[in-house]
C-alpha cells in the first residue's frame, strides 16, 4: 500500500508519510495552471449562488467602509476631546495663575494690573484673556416712588420688566412712614420718582429722555455719582409697621375694657333650657363701672350701650342696645363663629375703631399695589407664593383686623358696593393663601365657607356675594338665603341689585373675570368697563352658520340676576364691541330661534 501512495504522487511532491512506524519526508512545490487553462470556479453551478456571493462581496465591502468611516470619526471624536481638554485645562491654570497673581497686588498695582492683556498660545491655537475692571462697569439697581392705581408708575415697572432689570418699588400707599423720605431727597410728593442706585434721575418725563437721546444703556452700565445722602433709597423691610398714633379715647376705652375682662365673673350658664358659654349679666356690668369708675348707674348703663354699640360686647341672643338687669353679654372673642374668622388673631384690637371708609380706602391701595408687583400685567395670571411671602400682603392681613368692629352703616350705597366688591376679591386671593387647592383646582365649599370678621358680625365670600351684593338672593342650587328675617346683617345689604356685580367678583378660577378693585366714586363705571373687558376676550362666542350664541355659565346659575335667555342676550348687545354686536343684532334681528351654549367653567387656579 505504501508502494501505491508513493506512485500517485509525483516526484517532485514529498508530503510526510507514516506507514509501519517509519517517517518519510518529500517537499512539495505548487503547480500554478496554464494562462490559457480556464479558472477553476466552486462547486455548483446555479446563478443563485454566484449572485449571493457577489452580494456577500458588496456587502462585506460596505460593511468594511462603514467601520473605516466609523473608527475615523471615533478617532477624529476623541482627538477633539483630548484636545479640548488639554485647552481647558490650560486656561483654567492659566486665569487661576492670573487672579493670584493680581490678588498679591495692592494699590497703584493693583489697578495697574486689571487692565493688563495676559496671552498664551497653545500649539495652533492662541488665547488672550483680559480682565475687566468690575468697579468701573456694573449694572445699576433701579429703585422708584410709587402709588396704587398710578398710570406712569405702571410704565416704569414695565420698563424695567422688558429690560430684565434689578428693581425695587417703594410704594408710598402700602408705605406711608416712606413718603417724608420722598419729599426729603426729590422736593416733591408725585410719584414715579426713579433713582439708579445712589442718582436721583426724575420722572418717567426724564426716562423717557434718556431713551430718545441713547444715553439709557451708558447710564444703566456705569456707577452714577453719589448724588443723595445716605446712598440708595433703603428696600423696604420685612416685618416692620409704621408707629400708629394714640388716641385718648381709645386708650380710656381699652383700659375699661381690660378692667371688664379682669373683674367679671365670666362663666357658662343656663339660660330657656340651654347652655349659653362665657357670658355675664349686664347688672354685673354695671355694678362693676360704678364701682371702678365711681360714676353713677345712668351714666354706667350710657357706657354699657357705647361698648355694644362699637361691638365690645354682645347680647347672646343677638339684642343691639345694653339693657340693665339680668340679661346676658358676652366680648366679642368669646362668640362662637369667631374661631372661624381669618381676620382674627390672637390677640383682641380694642383700638378705636377707624371709619369705614378709610378701611375700604387703605384695603384697596394695599390689594391694587399687590396685583400691581404680582400679577401678570393682563392680570389672567397671580403669583400666589410670591403673594405670601411679600411685606405688602403681611400689611393687608393686619389691616384687616381694622374690619373687627368697623361701623359699616356709615357708608353710602356705592361706597357700599365698592366695599365689599373690593373685599370679596381681597378674601379670595386671601383664602388661596390660607385655605390653598388641590391639584390646581379650586375647592368651591371651602372657599364659599371663608369668612372675616366685619362690624361685629361673620361674613362669608358666600354671605357677601349673595347676601350683600345680591340683596340677600338664594346661591345657585340652594333653597335658603343667606339672611334670616331677624339677622342684624339684613341693614347692609344693598337696595338694588347690580347684576354687572359677577363681572367684578373674582373667584381665583381660569374662566372667571380677572382679580380689580374699585373706587367709591366710579364703581358703576368701572363695573360696565369690567363688564366689555370679559367679552372681549372670551366671554361670549357667535356662531353665524349654527346660529349658536357661546356663553359663560354665569349667565345659567344666576338667571334670577339676568332674566330669561332672550332678554340675556339684549341685555349683553350693550357691552359688546362693535363687530360682535353687529352679529348679535344680526342673529337676532331674524326672529329665528337661537341657540345659547354654556360653556364649561374651569375651576383651575389662575397662577
Amino acid at each position: 500500500m505504501g508502494q501505491e501512495l508513493e506512485q500517485s504522487i509525483p516526484n517532485n511532491e514529498t508530503p510526510n508519510l507514516i506507514h509501519n512506524n517509519i517517517v518519510s519526508t518529500k517537499t512539495l512545490a505548487i503547480l500554478q495552471p496554464h494562462s490559457f487553462l480556464p479558472k477553476p470556479t466552486p462547486p455548483g453551478n446555479s446563478r443563485g449562488n454566484s449572485n449571493n456571493n457577489k452580494n456577500i462581496k458588496n456587502n462585506v465591502s460596505t460593511s468594511n467602509h462603514k467601520n473605516d468611516v466609523v473608527s475615523s470619526t471615533f478617532a477624529k471624536f476623541k482627538f477633539l476631546k483630548q484636545r479640548s481638554n488639554e485647552i481647558s485645562s490650560v486656561i483654567s491654570k492659566s486665569v487661576l495663575s492670573l487672579k493670584h497673581s493680581i490678588d498679591e497686588q495692592n494699590g497703584a498695582s493693583f489697578k495697574k494690573s486689571i487692565s493688563d492683556v495676559t496671552e498664551f498660545t497653545l500649539s495652533g491655537l492662541k488665547v488672550v484673556v483680559e480682565v475687566k475692571n468690575d468697579a468701573s462697569f456694573t449694572f445699576v439697581s433701579v429703585t422708584f416712588f410709587s402709588r396704587s392705581n398710578c398710570r406712569d408708575c405702571s410704565a416704569v415697572r414695565k420698563f424695567c420688566r422688558e429690560k430684565r432689570l434689578r428693581f425695587v418699588e417703594i410704594n408710598v400707599d402700602v408705605f406711608p412712614e416712606r413718603e417724608k423720605e420722598l419729599f426729603e431727597r426729590t422736593g416733591s410728593s408725585t410719584v414715579p420718582k426713579i433713582f439708579f442706585n445712589e442718582k436721583f434721575i426724575g420722572g418717567l418725563v426724564e426716562l423717557n429722555a434718556l431713551r430718545r437721546n441713547g444715553e439709557l444703556e451708558k447710564a444703566l452700565t456705569v456707577v452714577s455719582e453719589k448724588c443723595c445722602d445716605g446712598g440708595a433709597p433703603a428696600v423696604p423691610e420685612y416685618g416692620f409697621d409704621e408707629v400708629a398714633e394714640e388716641e385718648e379715647e381709645e386708650g380710656e376705652m381699652a383700659r375699661v375694657v381690660r378692667v371688664m375682662r379682669q373683674r367679671l365673673m365670666i362663666q357658662d350658664r343656663w339660660i330657656k333650657m340651654k347652655i349659653v358659654r362665657n357670658c355675664f349679666a349686664g347688672n354685673e356690668l354695671v355694678d362693676l363701672l360704678i364701682q371702678h369708675l365711681l360714676c353713677t348707674r345712668v351714666k354706667a348703663v350710657e357706657i354699657g350701650k357705647r361698648l355694644c354699640k362699637k361691638h365690645f360686647i354682645h347680647h347672646v341672643s343677638g339684642i343691639n342696645d345694653f339693657v340693665e338687669g339680668n340679661h346676658f353679654y358676652r366680648f366679642l372673642e368669646h362668640e362662637p363663629f369667631i374661631p372661624k374668622c381669618f381676620n382674627f388673631g390672637p390677640a383682641t384690637n380694642d383700638s378705636e375703631p377707624k371709619t369705614a371708609a378709610a378701611v375700604c380706602n387703605r384695603l384697596t391701595k394695599i390689594m391694587s399695589a399687590i396685583l400691581e408687583s404680582y400679577a401678570s400685567d393682563d392680570r389672567l395670571h397671580v403669583d400666589y407664593d410670591a403673594i405670601r411671602k411679600s411685606e405688602e400682603f403681611r400689611r393687608y392681613v393686619n389691616m384687616t383686623q381694622d374690619l373687627q368692629r368697623v361701623n359699616l352703616l356709615e357708608l353710602s350705597e356705592n361706597e357700599k358696593l365698592a366695599f365689599f366688591l373690593n373685599l370679596y376679591n381681597a378674601m379670595v386671593i386671601h383664602a388661596v393663601i390660607r385655605v390653598g387647592y388641590q391639584e390646581g383646582v379650586i375647592n368651591k365649599n371651602s372657599f364659599s365657607d371663608f369668612q372675616y370678621l366685619i362690624g361685629g358680625h361673620p361674613y362669608s365670600l358666600g354671605a357677601i356675594k349673595n347676601g350683600i351684593l345680591r340683596s340677600n338672593r338664594r346661591s345657585p342650587y340652594s333653597l335658603v338665603k343667606p339672611f334670616g328675617t331677624e339677622d342684624r346683617r339684613l341693614e347692609l345689604v344693598l337696595a338694588k341689585m347690580n347684576p354687572l356685580i359677577h363681572f367684578g367678583l373674582c373667584d381665583a378660577t381660569k374662566s372667571s373675570p380677572i382679580p380689580r378693585f374699585f373706587s367709591p366714586d366710579g364703581v358703576s363705571n368701572e363695573l360696565r368697563c369690567a363688564a366689555r373687558e370679559f367679552f372681549a376676550k372670551d366671554g361670549i362666542e357667535v356662531d353665524l352658520e349654527k346660529r349658536t350664541i357661546h356663553l359663560t355659565p354665569i349667565f345659567k346659575w344666576y338667571t334670577m340676576d339676568f332674566g330669561q335667555e332672550r332678554e340675556i342676550l339684549k341685555w349683553i348687545i350693550s357691552y359688546l364691541d362693535a363687530n360682535k354686536a353687529g352679529l348679535l343684532t344680526h342673529l337676532l334681528g331674524y326672529g329665528c330661534s337661537v341657540n345659547i351654549s354654556y360653556r364649561k367653567f374651569d375651576w383651575s387656579v389662575n397662577y
